[in-house]
C-alpha cells in the first residue's frame, strides 16, 4: 500500500513536471488564447478597412467654372423658421449618392461650421445634413438668432469637393 501511494505521489510529480497545465496555468492560457483571438480579429479588421480604401476609386476632378450657392438665400439676410432652402450648381450634376461618377455629387449643409477639406468625408449628425438622394431644396428648423449655413457639394461615397465646391452664408433667424 505504500509503494502504491508514493507511486501516485510519484506520478503527480512528474505530470505536473512535465508541462501538465494547473488551474491557474489553464487560465493563463485562456487568457493568451482571447488576446490573440482579439488581435487577430482587429489586425482583420484593419485589413479590412485597407481594402475598401484600396478599392475607392480617386476623388474625380472639379471641372474649372463649377460652383454650387444658395438659390433663393443671400448673405446676411433675416429670415424665420422653418427656412426654405433651396440649392444651386453650375458646371456639374446633382446625382444620388452610391456611385462615383466624375461631374457629378450631390449636396450637404453644414450648419454653424465650416466647409469640408478637399477628399474628406462629411460626416453624418446633426449639423451635417446629408442630402445623398439628389435633392436640390429642404426645410431647415433654427434656433432664432445668427447662424452660418454651408452648402457643401461631394461625391457619391461623400467624399468632399473641397472649398471650390462649397457656399457659406450667413442668416439671422428672427424670434
Amino acid at each position: 500500500m505504500k509503494k502504491l501511494y508514493i507511486a501516485a505521489i510519484a506520478f503527480g510529480f512528474m505530470a505536473a513536471s512535465c508541462g501538465s497545465p494547473s488551474g491557474s496555468d489553464q487560465k493563463e492560457n485562456s487568457k493568451e488564447e482571447t488576446k490573440k483571438e482579439q488581435t487577430d480579429k482587429k489586425a482583420d479588421k484593419k485589413a479590412e478597412k485597407k481594402e475598401e480604401k484600396a478599392e475607392a476609386p480617386e476623388l474625380p476632378a472639379v471641372p474649372e467654372k463649377a460652383k454650387v450657392f444658395f438659390a433663393n438665400l443671400e448673405d446676411g439676410a433675416e429670415v424665420k423658421s422653418p427656412l426654405a432652402v433651396e440649392f444651386g450648381i453650375e458646371g456639374m450634376e446633382v446625382k444620388p449618392a452610391g456611385k462615383v461618377v466624375e461631374g457629378t455629387g450631390h449636396h450637404h449643409i453644414v450648419i454653424d461650421g465650416k466647409f469640408i477639406e478637399m477628399g474628406g468625408t462629411v460626416p453624418a449628425d446633426d449639423t451635417h445634413i446629408h442630402y445623398g438622394g439628389g435633392q436640390v431644396n429642404d426645410t431647415l428648423d433654427l434656433e432664432p438668432g445668427k447662424h452660418t449655413l454651408t452648402l457643401q457639394f461631394a461625391d457619391g461615397l461623400h467624399r468632399s469637393y473641397g472649398k471650390k465646391m462649397s457656399k457659406s452664408i450667413t442668416v439671422k433667424v428672427a424670434e
